[in-house]
């Protein structure tokens, strides 16, 4: 799957500064309360839950803060916030389709800023399906190497267990592809066989890639830095071929 790398965005939560790391934290809790009230408080019967406590371990996230925010949504006549899910699309700069996942308590807030991010980046905001078209939903598993596994076996294991795609990195972790209707039986058989997986999620990737100027790569990064900056949005999907690479560059 070129010009997608989620394990490339992993690592950039993993070394993001105290404060950014806080910022991060929060949205996770947000989405393991979604979660918890969705589908009630045990990760092996809420495979939703199970997903987001992978994420908040794979970015670090103290397990004391995990533990804090399933009771908090589980708990008898809990006035948590309850958040919404709302997918917002639309052009960025240098035309890049974008869809930003969301977990707002207010959608009115949550438009206003999401548009004025676009609006003064260059692009613009869309309608429901304007560019939702262009992404097919898809299940991402990242595997680690370890000392009995090499990427070759992980590979050959996960296509065995029913995976569309895989693509080495080359730190020798693996991002694995599926179907998204697959992306539980796939992590549990690769589980089961003894991999380590280190997260696995619903992802979006674009059918359809486009390839901006180095100039351009540098704006539409920036721009997705922002929208990843405002506290409601939860994940930022585009079809710019070379966000891995960029991205890595300007934290290299």
């Amino acid at each position: 799957m070129a010009g997608h790398s989620k394990w490339a965005q992993i690592k950039r939560k993993k070394e993001a500064t105290d404060a950014r790391k806080g910022q991060i934290f929060t949205k996770i809790s947000r989405e393991i309360a979604v979660a918890v009230r969705q589908g009630g408080p045990d990760p092996e019967a809420n495979y939703r839950l199970r997903l987001a406590i992978q994420k908040a371990r794979s970015i670090n996230m103290p397990a004391d803060n995990i533990k804090r925010a399933i009771e908090r949504a589980a708990g008898e006549g809990s006035n948590a916030t309850n958040y919404e899910e709302i997918t917002y699309e639309g052009y960025g700069p240098a035309g890049v389709a974008v869809l930003v996942e969301t977990l707002t308590d207010n959608r009115n807030r949550t438009v206003s800023e999401i548009r004025n991010v676009f609006n003064r980046s260059g692009g613009r905001l869309g309608e429901s399906g304007s560019v939702s078209w262009i992404f097919d939903e898809k299940g991402l598993i990242v595997v680690e190497p370890d000392n009995q596994h090499t990427a070759d076996d992980i590979a050959l294991a996960a296509i065995e267990a029913g995976a569309e795609d895989v693509t080495p990195l080359e730190d020798g972790t693996v991002e694995v592809y599926t179907q998204f209707q697959d992306l539980k039986s796939v992590e549990e058989s690769l589980e089961q066989m003894g991999f380590k997986v280190a997260s696995a999620e619903k992802v979006y990737i674009p059918n359809t890639y486009v390839e901006p100027s180095d100039t351009d790569a540098q704006s539409i990064l920036k721009f997705i830095e922002k929208l990843e900056d405002l506290d409601d949005v939860q994940e930022v999907y585009t079809n710019m071929k070379t966000e891995a690479d960029v991205a890595m560059n300007a934290t290299g």
